[in-house]
């Protein structure tokens, strides 16, 4: 079939099986091209198919030539209509780490469940032994708890008053103003069950209990902060609090694993473009900006040079890991750098529907969101037919 991008609002409906190898290949490459790392060897990556996540996995397969599980919920493609990115990002990954020599296997199926822990469990403790980096990269809206069977719903939320500022829709370009309601009720605790800690605890736990966990192993969670303009809808609103708690929730984890000399550490990324972030007001239009202020200074990165760049000079230095007065690693260091930052809030003012082309790096935006769905990539041919039924191999 003939795939081409299919959009409902600011979701791509389809996704190219062979842009989303293209674009694991790109990843890959450039892993290869930054050297060895003397990084992990047995590798779980929980939220493994896009972004950070997919990013983290490769970094570890092709930086230190680890074996890796990855754990994911993701859509297979049926006749006529193709799978997810995930999905096909995922079986490209095994893919090619099969013709490297690298173990590669996958779950698919809701990591938030007992069900899928446990099958995670069985399989590490069938084929690797035991793990010495665990990165929990969940992006979720929404998880049902494994104890009490309750669906919680995370919200993007001030708290207490009305949040008004820009936005754009990067669809079309048009920049406007738009206003979101503060929360109610329990919209924060909702929030803190679908995005925050407790799930990485619970992993962790059931690891450490089963003996899965190498002496000195680390486990790294994804989190970001931003900038004052999105500070009263993103960190000090209901988001927030979720990530409030999950970088409380590396402090009880390193306690829990002193035993084993093991540490857990938040690491605050940088903005990029991500099927949620796309979604967020106001965030695509500080991306926009923020994109062509650092690809000028030439510090813009990706996912793959992020997670890259928190292995070989964060993780894996062979010194103490570096943190921030609160405990967590910086990977967005070059994105809050001062002069960054008042360069968009000058931007900013300025940002209409007119200006923006000139200001902002929109075309950069549209093209990493349709990258994300395996669009854009050169050296693939869009106008020819596609093969939709593509399989992750380790997956029956």
């Amino acid at each position: 079939m003939i795939i081409e991008p299919r959009m409902r609002g600011f979701i791509c409906l389809t996704s190219h099986p062979k842009g989303c190898e293209q674009n694991v290949k790109n990843q890959i490459e450039y892993i290869k091209s930054k050297g060895s790392i003397s990084g992990p060897k047995k590798v779980l990556v929980i939220g493994a198919s896009t972004g950070f996540g997919l990013a983290s996995r490769i970094t570890a397969a092709y930086g230190s030539n680890a074996a890796t599980i990855g754990v994911f919920f993701e859509k297979p493609p049926v006749e006529g209509r193709p799978g997810s990115p995930g999905w096909y990002n995922s079986a490209a990954f095994e893919k090619e780490a099969n013709k490297a020599g690298l173990y590669a296997k996958s779950i698919n199926g809701d990591a938030f469940s007992n069900e899928i822990k446990r099958q995670t469990l069985d399989l590490i403790k069938e084929d690797l032994g035991q793990i010495d980096l665990v990165i929990y990269s969940l992006a979720s809206p929404v998880r049902v708890h494994p104890v009490t069977g309750v669906m919680h719903r995370s919200v993007l939320k001030p708290i207490g008053t009305t949040y008004t500022n820009k936005t754009v829709d990067f669809h079309t370009g048009l920049v406007s103003e738009i206003s979101i309601e503060p929360c109610q009720d329990d919209d924060i605790a909702n929030t803190v069950a679908v995005m925050g800690g407790e799930d990485w605890g619970m992993w962790m736990e059931a690891l450490k209990a089963e003996n899965l966990l190498a002496k000195g192993a680390t486990t790294v969670a994804y989190s970001y902060i931003g900038p004052s303009l999105t500070e009263a809808v993103y960190r000090k609103g209901t988001i927030g609090r979720a990530k409030d708690h999950l970088e409380a929730t590396a402090f009880a984890i390193t306690d829990s694993l002193k035993s084993i000399e093991g540490q857990a550490f938040v690491s605050v990324n940088k903005a990029l473009v991500t099927q949620a972030s796309s979604a967020i007001p106001v965030i695509p239009l500080y991306i926009s900006l923020l994109y062509k202020i650092m690809k000028e200074e030439g510090i813009h990165e990706g996912c793959i040079e992020q997670i890259q760049r928190l292995f070989q000079d964060r993780l894996y230095t062979g010194d103490s890991i570096l943190t921030d007065e609160k405990g967590r690693i910086r990977v967005d260091d070059w994105e809050m750098r001062d002069d960054v930052q008042a360069k968009i809030a000058t931007l900013w003012k300025q940002a209409t529907t007119e200006t923006l082309p000139e200001i902002g790096d929109l075309e950069g935006y549209r093209n990493d969101f349709l990258n994300l769905f395996g669009f854009e990539f050169e050296g693939v041919d869009y106008k020819a037919d596609a093969d939709e039924m593509v399989g992750v191999p380790s997956i029956v």
